[in-house]
């Protein structure tokens, strides 16, 4: 397809297009309409609307400026990743000074090695005393307190809604604690 617009260098309508390809590239005829989209798409073939009509166009000069773009813009990143890469070796070799494995290198990488081993053993050890702390124990506290108080209301609802039910239906206390499973020694947590 790209043959008919380099070689003729014409502009063409779609109803032109449709009639030479098959002719002259074997191109079929019911293809045409989808291929020349395609190319459009792919920004290979130009195309504009003048009145009622389409018109289709695609100078050789045009896919060479294409290439040439692309080329230098290709040519442009692969200088800028050389460049970076460079500059990547020459950190791993400033990185490498001073790293050297000696014998005072190696020692110092067990002492800190054993360092850490024993950092872990003592979290582990006050992770195993923390019940103790009064940090801890205090927040125990206040975290009883708040239930205890909760217990209190909820047995307080409890109480009036069975003395609600009592007025209410005259059901004897008995018989509402039966029915609705409340245990007979419920009372207020001291």
């Amino acid at each position: 397809m790209m043959e008919i617009f380099f070689e003729t260098k014409d502009v063409f309508q779609l109803k032109d297009i449709e009639k030479i390809a098959p002719k002259e590239k074997g191109i079929t005829s019911m293809s045409v309409k989808e291929i020349l989209q395609s190319l459009v798409d792919d920004g290979m073939v130009d195309t504009d609307r003048i009145g009622t009509s389409n018109y289709f166009w695609a100078f050789p000069s045009k896919a060479l400026h294409a290439r040439k773009r692309k080329l230098e813009e290709l040519e442009s990143q692969f200088a800028e990743s050389s460049q970076k890469k460079e500059a990547l070796q020459k950190n791993i070799q400033k990185s490498k000074i001073g790293r050297e494995d000696t014998a005072e290198r190696s020692a110092l990488m067990e002492e800190l090695a054993a360092l850490r081993q024993k950092k872990e053993q003592l979290k582990a050890e006050i992770d195993k005393y923390r019940e103790c702390d009064p940090d801890v124990v205090e927040e125990m506290r206040q975290t009883n307190k708040v239930a205890k108080e909760a217990a209190n209301r909820w047995t307080d609802n409890i109480f009036s809604i069975k003395s609600w039910a009592k007025r209410k239906f005259g059901f004897e206390e008995s018989r509402i604690d039966k029915g609705f499973g409340i245990p007979e020694d419920l009372d207020y947590i001291d």
